[in-house]
């Protein structure tokens, strides 16, 4: 079913501010003669997003069953990247038109690693791709601009206030996210936009440290965009990167007093068939120690491909005890819609 979205009045004087900080940022004079067109481009190819997903799903209770965002059309056919959490699992995706319209789009891919997800609109958007940048080069001090179609903003400028290690308790680790501030609400799917007009990375997270130390300053955690450029061309034919054979085990887990300890296990997940439970303490990993997320994801990763054993040594109430994990594949684990094109897509790897 369509709707037509009425744009609150920050969306439509959009364009002239976006027009006045892309002078006022200390650009180049090429990208600050830009013509509105292009400015009204790159506003346009950030669109909006909702996702229905089964009861049943496997992520519905942690993400619920409806999802909203942001996409970025990264294509002149309608390719749309976002963050993979909106969309895991979803038996439904729409997505706004340059009308404001939801249209129908179908899922393309979702890279577990990076946390990506790419989805196809089913009809033309009348839209034009947004370039891709080096997120490389960006570093703490330069300014960004964050593009969304979701929440009461649509766009703030922001700094980039960190460059480092990011853990995540789902078995997820970015050797240098970007972290930006100040916090901004519309973060999932949204755009970080260099001073060149180009796309750097996508809205992950809002963080209470994007700035770390005595005084931490809260922000926004964004994934960098290069870590698209070498998997692109997988993600569009087989739905995943085919290069990935990291075991998982399906814990999730969380840093306390110096101690690392599973708080939930995915159900029928390889650590709950092994016998690992919440509030187990990690001690460590084929018998080397681990004392944070990133360590244990090393060990764990080092381990082997997907399929193997895992010894993870654990503190509980009866002592010090070791369980072997055999680690599987996330991807078999998640509820994916049985005759989808995605599933299809799946199946070829």
């Amino acid at each position: 079913m369509n709707r037509t979205i009425q744009l609150p009045t920050t969306f439509r004087f959009a364009r002239k501010i976006l027009i006045i900080l892309f002078v006022l940022l200390p650009i180049s004079v090429s990208v600050a003669q830009e013509s509105s067109d292009k400015v009204e481009e790159t506003l346009n190819a950030v669109v909006g997003l909702r996702a229905e997903v089964p009861d049943d799903a496997r992520t519905a209770f942690s993400l619920g069953t409806m999802r909203e965002g942001n996409g970025i059309v990264i294509d002149d056919d309608g390719l749309i990247l976002t963050i993979g959490y909106l969309i895991m699992e979803a038996s439904d995706i729409q997505v706004t038109d340059s009308q404001g319209q939801f249209v129908p789009a179908e899922m393309v891919a979702y890279d577990y690693n990076s946390g990506f997800g790419m989805v196809r609109s089913k009809q033309p958007l009348g839209i034009k791709g947004i370039p891709l940048g080096d997120s490389s080069v960006l570093s703490p001090g330069d300014p960004t601009l964050i593009l969304s179609n979701y929440g009461p903003d649509f766009m703030q400028v922001a700094q980039v206030v960190d460059r480092r290690e990011f853990p995540g308790y789902w078995e997820y680790l970015l050797d240098r996210a970007i972290f930006t501030a100040p916090p901004f609400s519309g973060f999932g799917g949204a755009a970080l936009i260099n001073t060149q007009g180009e796309l750097v990375g996508v809205g992950s997270l809002i963080v209470h440290d994007a700035v770390t130390g005595e005084r931490p300053t809260p922000g926004n955690m964004f994934v960098p965009i290069n870590l698209l450029k070498p998997i692109y061309d997988d993600l569009l034919q087989y739905g995943r990167d085919t290069t990935d054979s990291r075991p998982w085990l399906g814990v999730y887990t969380a840093v306390d007093r110096g101690h690392l300890f599973i708080y939930r296990v995915a159900p029928d997940g390889p650590a709950e068939t092994a016998g690992l439970r919440p509030n187990d303490i990690i001690v460590a990993v084929n018998g080397n120690s681990v004392s944070d997320m990133a360590e244990f994801l090393r060990e764990v990763w080092a381990s082997g491909p997907t399929g193997v054993d895992v010894r993870i040594s654990v503190l509980r109430a009866g002592g010090l005890t070791e369980i072997v994990v055999k680690s599987g594949d996330r991807y078999n684990w998640l509820k994916i819609l049985p005759g989808s094109k995605y599933s299809a897509m799946l199946q070829l790897h």
